[in-house]
């Protein structure tokens, strides 16, 4: 009989054993998660610096002339357009028309305060956002556009109360908007165009 007692007391014990060794193993790796939680949080974005939001990157080698695509930055549409020489062209003629075409009173990099309000030519940068309430302007470049009339030259409709600008974001007269759509800072790095980025000052 004591040598069977023996033997139960034994197995008895390597049981707990066994059971004692996995639960210290799981409570070990819980601590060493939770540990690590901070560590692996801290590599991630700070919601100060997600709310400034980090520069934004267009490969514009991929946007046909005459199309529009819209990207985002610090939460604020963005619009890059691939302008034909015809829109290029056109945009002294709307001078007459609008509030104000030399951008005196517009917000825009010093280096876009021209006609074409941009570093080159054929690319326009816009931040998409009626300078009147905020709405979306909307894309209407063809020139006569059923919706605004033959005189119409091309360029942007806010649907919201009406304004209207040229195909370098000017406002036209007779617009609810005063000023002239806004231009973020930028710049170009080959065919890759960097948001947020001024090339005078760095990260905006």
């Amino acid at each position: 009989m004591a040598d069977i007692s023996v033997a139960d007391d034994q197995e008895v014990d390597q049981s707990r054993r066994r059971f004692l060794t996995a639960a210290t193993a799981a409570t070990g790796a819980v601590g060493a998660g939770f540990a690590i939680t901070p560590f692996l949080l801290s590599w991630l974005p700070s919601e100060r610096a997600r709310a400034l939001g980090a520069p934004t990157e267009v490969d514009v080698a991929k946007i046909e002339p005459g199309q529009m695509v819209v990207t985002s930055w610090r939460k604020q549409a963005i619009y890059v357009v691939h302008r034909t020489p015809e829109m290029v062209a056109s945009l002294p003629k709307n001078d007459a028309k609008l509030k104000d075409p030399a951008s005196a009173d517009s917000d825009q990099p010093a280096y876009a305060t021209n006609e074409m309000r941009s570093l080159k030519p054929d690319y326009l940068v816009l931040i998409g956002i009626c300078t009147h309430l905020g709405c979306l302007p909307k894309q209407h470049f063809e020139r006569g556009d059923k919706a605004l009339g033959a005189d119409w030259p091309g360029g942007f409709f806010c649907p919201c109360h009406g304004s209207k600008f040229d195909m370098a974001g000017r406002v036209f007269d007779g617009s609810p908007a005063s000023v002239n759509l806004r231009v973020p800072p930028y710049e170009f790095r080959g065919d890759t165009l960097v948001i947020g980025v001024d090339e005078q000052k760095g990260v905006a």
